[in-house]
């Protein structure tokens, strides 16, 4: 049994403040509830029917014109599926496999909260420092107000900035340096640390921040801190990397009824916190595993906790794709991972989306199961994967989340 399985289901079944309000530290709504299970096993027969129903349909996806998906499935410390469907794309395109590569997007806001952790645990950072200690130009328009912003701030996307802030711009190609010195011109959702407000820009000031505290580049040090320990072979930072790979899947856009390839765009690899990984199924399935804690040589147990616990209530999750409207009870931003009440069972998970990717993952950690699912077009298909995975799972009723006669 595991102490942060038991911790986690007692704060989604207690974090219930408003949208506006920081929720108590764990240790204070944790006493608030009744123990529940720290596991709850599934069984094995559960799982090799929820893993064939699964790679039964991603083929049936992929018969339905769309380009290529991967797919992954861990149960305890065990990888049940790591999968590749169709083709990379482009004219020499190859059967996509496990170790075919894909950019993993907002997935990657978890290694920043990760590593944000281990220096946590080293001593190097605290939740709690100021970003202005490290980051001495730091301010927003509300320049009192951004002096009690911290690092957990930033990882929570408390900042008080509106969502989405300097997207835009980013996406025009405007480099990241320049957008972070405009934040203090940036208009503001709430006061700096009283609400959520989704970011890609502000995020990644903790790339800036670890450079500041370790004299080393943040994409060196998730390097050393955790692709390298965790066996992650084939994952990489950035277009040279993704190009890198021995094998890569190109993102598709929509050209009338079909998709057709395009080169990769640069412009969200310029804030690696936020959206600059690729990865493989293989090491997306490794990555799965760490997280549920089947790796406490790289990440403890309490550090996992920590940063899976919600600490902002997120309502907009709650509606827009027809599984959310249905099973999510509540929703939350953790540490670089969304937090879910699943139909009364806690679910950590992050999606990400750039031009022509898309990916999720999920995990329960009371039933040590997990899913991710990439794939490298916009489709909206294989986005009902993972709901369908965690339906069979917990025993639920099939919600036909994957239309394949109407969906695209």
């Amino acid at each position: 049994m595991r102490p942060r399985k038991l911790l986690l289901s007692l704060l989604i079944a207690t974090a219930t403040l408003p949208a506006l309000a920081t929720p108590p530290a764990p240790q204070a709504a944790a006493s608030l509830s009744t123990p529940a299970p720290s596991t709850i096993p599934v069984d094995e027969a559960t799982v090799a029917k929820a893993t064939a129903d699964i790679d039964a349909l991603a083929q049936a996806i992929i018969g339905r014109g769309v380009p290529g998906v991967a797919v992954a499935v861990v149960h305890g410390d065990h990888t049940r599926l790591a999968k590749g469907y169709g083709r990379t794309g482009g004219a020499n395109g190859e059967r996509i496999d496990d170790r075919t590569v894909f950019r993993i997007a907002s997935l990657s806001k978890g290694f920043a909260g990760t590593l944000a952790g281990l220096l946590v645990e080293d001593g190097a950072l605290r939740w709690d420092m100021p970003l202005d200690q490290q980051l001495p130009t730091f301010q927003l328009a509300d320049a009192a107000g951004s002096t009690r912003l911290t690092v957990r701030d930033a990882l929570a996307h408390r900042m008080g900035l509106k969502y989405h802030t300097y997207d835009r711009d980013l996406e025009g190609d405007t480099p990241y340096p320049l957008l972070a010195a405009r934040l203090n011109q940036a208009p503001l959702l709430c006061a700096p640390g009283e609400c959520f407000g989704y970011q890609n820009v502000a995020f990644s000031l903790i790339g800036d921040v670890v450079f500041a505290v370790t004299g080393d580049f943040y994409t060196r040090q998730v390097e050393l801190r955790l692709f390298a320990p965790l066996g992650m072979e084939d994952t990489t930072f950035g277009r040279d990397g993704l190009e890198g790979s021995a094998r890569w899947a190109r993102p598709h856009v929509r050209a009338g009824r079909g998709w057709t390839p395009v080169r990769p765009r640069e412009n969200y690899y310029r804030v690696p916190p936020a959206a600059g990984i690729n990865a493989s199924i293989h090491d997306m399935a490794i990555w799965a595993k760490a997280q549920l804690g089947h790796h406490p040589e790289v990440l403890s147990t309490a550090m996992l906790d920590d940063l899976h616990a919600p600490l902002v209530r997120t309502p907009d999750q709650l509606s827009g794709s027809p599984w959310r409207r249905t099973r999510l009870r509540n929703a939350h931003y953790g540490t670089g991972w969304r937090v879910f009440d699943y139909d009364g069972e806690p679910l950590v998970y992050h999606a990400g989306a750039v031009q022509g990717y898309r990916g999720m993952i999920g995990l329960l950690p009371r039933r040590d199961v997990g899913i991710v699912v990439l794939w490298n077009s916009e489709s909206a298909l294989p986005s009902g994967l993972m709901p369908t995975f965690l339906d069979t799972v917990l025993g639920k009723p099939d919600g036909k989340w994957v239309d394949l006669v109407n969906g695209r």
